[in-house]
């Protein structure tokens, strides 16, 4: 005899926890993007809601479609119906939704011709503000290190911890190395960076992760505006600056 799966709002919010804003890099349900949840039977609809009734159409489409896969994809799911509320291509987006139009065929010629490229983007984007987190981490547990010394760093020197695992991740995602003896720093193109250039990488990279949280606290900020008591429903966004920063410099 064949045991009968139960559905869980439980199940549900663990399923859209996979689910990231690209832009942030953190889970919907983290940020408080998830509205509502509602099981019944095997039946789940999930409303979404966004900082603003203006972001991005294609990041709206990235965050709503890969909701409703990582819903689909849960064994105990059958009807899934995930919407988004109060976006100005809110009709269009859930209605594309609803027919399984796909982006291009929900957007029609104002659609880009994939949205792969801009999902690899926020991917590199990231894994270079992970890869500063797990750096300036390292430096600071010991004052004493120079910046230099990020240049012979290996990820099997890194702390075990969410922040050595979040890099390794973004690193696994993206199809770099994560084997114990490669480098932490890497350029851009996932390439060491010669030892003149480990500094200028490393603040580069700096600047990519200051921009990542401050996208993330400034959209936190709007959410809780639009949406009085949104607050309750956001996760505490981990942080390395309760501490002074380690000099930024912008490089042209």
């Amino acid at each position: 005899m064949t045991a009968t799966l139960t559905l869980t709002e439980a199940d549900v919010r663990a399923a859209l926890s996979t689910v990231v804003d690209p832009e942030l890099d953190e889970p919907i349900t983290d940020v408080g993007f998830v509205r509502s949840v509602t099981v019944s039977g095997d039946a789940v609809e999930v409303h979404l809601r966004l900082p603003t009734s203006f972001c991005a159409p294609n990041f709206a489409w990235l965050m709503v479609s890969d909701a409703q896969d990582a819903l689909r994809a849960l064994p105990a799911a059958g009807r899934v119906v995930v919407e988004l509320d109060d976006h100005h291509d809110s009709d269009l987006i859930n209605a594309g939704l609803a027919a399984d139009a796909g982006y291009r065929g929900t957007f029609g010629h104002e659609a880009e011709d994939s949205l792969d490229e801009l999902r690899a983007t926020f991917q590199r984007k990231a894994h270079t503000a992970a890869m500063e987190r797990a750096l300036t981490a390292w430096l600071r547990a010991d004052p004493a290190r120079p910046e230099t010394a990020v240049g012979d760093l290996c990820l099997g020197d890194l702390p075990v911890g969410p922040t050595t695992d979040a890099l390794l991740s973004r690193r696994a995602a993206l199809g770099l190395p994560v084997d114990p003896g490669s480098p932490v720093l890497l350029a851009p193109d996932g390439s060491r960076p010669p030892a003149d250039a480990v500094t200028a990488t490393l603040r580069r990279a700096r600047s990519v992760r200051i921009s990542v949280d401050g996208n993330a606290h400034f959209c936190r900020g709007l959410l809780t505006t639009r949406y009085p008591g949104a607050e309750a429903d956001q996760t505490a966004r981990p942080s390395i600056d309760s501490r002074p920063l380690l000099p930024l410099e912008v490089l042209s």
